[in-house]
């Protein structure tokens, strides 16, 4: 076993030597055991349960129009799920876990399936008998309420009426114990025209764009349009059933915190959308669902099950939305397809797209990539670039917005900066000029960008730009260091909160953290940011590791990438909840000039060698090639094998 160990050892140091400006710097890792555990070998998380997503089931061909699996295969799968310790439960046993009744075993999983298919009346029914498995079954109202001689418009796909179900059928089986019967909408399982450029977004979620108009859907319009489509659908499955629904299940799996609040107020009480993970029993607005298609073989099913607990690898790639803009709508088309093609051909997992456009370069944002109340537009342009990229790469997006940088009214008060030796107040101007975080007025007219944002994009989450910082200098007034960064932490909180009321409790947060913080944490009265703070309060930590941007000499870059990741690691769990960002670019040049592939590709080993699986880097200059695809893929994708895709 040592010899084995030894010759590992000497494989690994040698691939690593391949590299001479890494072998010029000492090499340090992180050991296995320190390094973050499979939660699969934990125990089950208390009260948390597996939701699987099904659709329609066949005999013979599974039609992924339909996102079918065949028969055999779900019986399979459900064979499996019982002989490996999981427990079928229902949404009663949710909801009485949820008030406390009792709690849910380990392993617990809830079958689910859409859309309303008659297969879930002839094949999958018998088999739920058969395995005594409960299960939830939400149709789309007017697919089901087809007349039986006219076909069924299946998101533009006619299809035969007998390939959706009757409310003969719903009435039957929501007779059973085992049968939960919910919503899938009565008609808004489709799209529609969301922004300008045309993209075709679920029409639950996302307000209409009238191209004849030029406007889009007003909220009192968009308001009346869900809350007669929920209650249509709620009403009928009651006159049809004698139970009021209680589970909300989104087309596309797109939730929305406008259509959400609209169906809790009709009665729902579960709402179910396609983001990743376990469901926890406290949150039933926003429970997560593993979708189940291309009919997977049961080892492909048992290992993907098996993995829904894991942290996937996080990819990033930070992106200015300022360089896909062109005034030329021809030239912008080129910029969007090439930026598009990139991330897809980089197969990674996350996109930072700007959403904000600072075209003096200042730092002080004067315009916005999407309609708001306080700032001129740029263009209408971050909504379909997020698309673009959510559909056609794959990534999930967030929208990167600042905090305190808004060039808003001169009116507004600015933070002011005390000097040491004078005691004269002025506009502090370093890092940048900020709003002030203390005024009731900044606080709600930022509320409204973030959301109009909400309003007006589809996106996974938000970042929060390094502008929100306070020095020791900063503010008039007499608030300590943790003050100031309790009220920049509760500020963001605002606006996450804002965000979520309006796009959905899905979105996640994320917020750029400057390293010296984290490295010498008494440093937080120079920029009121604090490690804990920031771990306890967002989904993500993005803590900026740009040596060269912290004057690090190039030398020991490496060894100052170690202790970040070291300081981090220090808390439990808290690699699992941060992404570090490298720099592809160095200001500290002048000209400014791209920090050099070979070491962009050195620090993502370094990262590697630590057990770090979530970072990213700015600036990714897509129109040059910068850094270049060809070099950094290996080590950056979050693919296994990324050079034979």
């Amino acid at each position: 076993m040592l010899n084995t160990r030894f010759s590992v050892s000497l494989i690994v140091i040698g691939w690593l030597c391949l590299s001479a400006s890494l072998c010029a710097q000492p090499l340090s890792f992180m050991a296995p055991e320190e390094r973050p555990q499979l939660e699969a070998s934990k125990p089950w998380p208390e009260n948390q349960f597996l939701v699987l997503a099904y659709h329609d089931v066949e005999d013979d061909a599974a039609d992924q129009r339909y996102l079918s699996v065949r028969t055999s295969a779900l019986n399979e799968q459900i064979s499996w799920l019982l002989h490996n310790g999981y427990h079928a439960i229902s949404v009663q046993d949710i909801l009485d876990a949820h008030e406390g009744k009792k709690a849910l075993p380990p392993k617990a999983v809830l079958l689910s399936f859409d859309d309303g298919y008659s297969s879930f009346y002839t094949r999958v029914w018998p088999l739920l008998q058969a395995w005594n498995v409960p299960a939830l079954w939400a149709p789309v109202g007017s697919w089901v309420d087809t007349p039986a001689n006219q076909k069924v418009n299946f998101g533009g796909l006619m299809t035969p009426r007998d390939r959706f179900a009757t409310w003969d059928m719903v009435r039957e089986l929501s007779q059973s114990p085992l049968i939960e019967i919910g919503s899938h909408t009565w008609a808004s399982h489709y799209g529609i025209p969301a922004n300008p450029q045309g993209s075709r977004e679920p029409a639950i979620a996302n307000r209409f764009f009238d191209n004849a108009t030029g406007h889009y859907e007003t909220d009192e319009h968009f308001n009346q349009r869900i809350a007669a489509d929920v209650r249509k659908v709620t009403d009928k499955i009651t006159q049809v059933t004698g139970k009021a629904p209680r589970a909300w299940v989104w087309p596309y799996g797109a939730a929305n915190g406008t259509s959400l609040a609209i169906a809790q107020k009709q009665g729902y009480q579960l709402s179910f959308t396609l983001e990743d993970g376990l469901a926890n029993v406290r949150d039933l607005g926003n429970i997560p669902r593993l979708l189940i298609a291309g009919n997977p073989s049961i080892k492909t099913f048992a290992n993907t099950v098996s993995r829904v607990q894991e942290f996937e690898p996080v990819r990033v790639m930070h992106v200015d939305l300022d360089y896909v803009y062109d005034p030329d709508p021809a030239q912008q088309t080129k910029n969007i397809n090439k930026l598009v093609q990139r991330v897809y051909d980089m197969k990674i997992s996350h996109v930072f797209l700007q959403a904000f456009s600072d075209p003096r370069g200042d730092g002080r944002i004067s315009a916005l990539y999407f309609p708001n109340r306080r700032l001129p537009v740029r263009a209408d342009l971050f909504n379909f670039v997020a698309w673009q990229l959510q559909t056609r790469a794959g990534v999930k997006v967030f929208a990167w917005m600042p905090v305190l940088s808004f060039d808003l009214s001169p009116a507004l008060p600015r933070v002011q900066r005390r000097e040491r030796q004078t005691g004269e107040l002025t506009v502090a101007a370093e890092p940048y000029i900020r709003l002030s975080p203390w005024s009731p007025q900044v606080r709600q007219q930022v509320t409204e960008i973030y959301e109009d944002l909400a309003r007006y994009a589809s996106f996974n989450g938000i970042l929060f730009h390094d502008d929100a910082v306070l020095t020791d200098v900063d503010d008039a007034g007499q608030d300590t260091t943790r003050q100031k960064s309790q009220r920049l932490i509760g500020f963001t909180r605002t606006l996450s909160q804002a965000v979520k009321n309006i796009r959905g409790p899905q979105i996640k947060t994320a917020r750029n953290m400057f390293a010296l913080p984290i490295l010498e944490p008494e440093s937080e009265a120079w920029f009121a940011q604090n490690l804990d703070d920031f771990l306890a309060a967002y989904d993500w930590t993005v803590p900026m590791a740009m040596p060269l941007m912290e004057s690090v000499p190039a030398g020991e870059s490496n060894a100052w990438l170690t202790r970040l990741v070291k300081a981090v690691a220090a808390r439990p769990g808290a690699l699992n909840k941060t992404i570090f960002e490298l720099q592809a670019r160095d200001w500290a040049q002048k000209p400014q000039r791209a920090v050099a592939d070979g070491r962009l590709v050195e620090w993502m080993r370094v990262l590697q060698l630590n057990g770090i699986k979530n970072y990213g880097y700015y600036p990714d200059d897509f129109l040059n090639n910068q850094p270049d695809i060809s070099r950094i893929r290996p080590e950056f994708s979050s693919y296994w094998y990324p050079d034979n895709d």
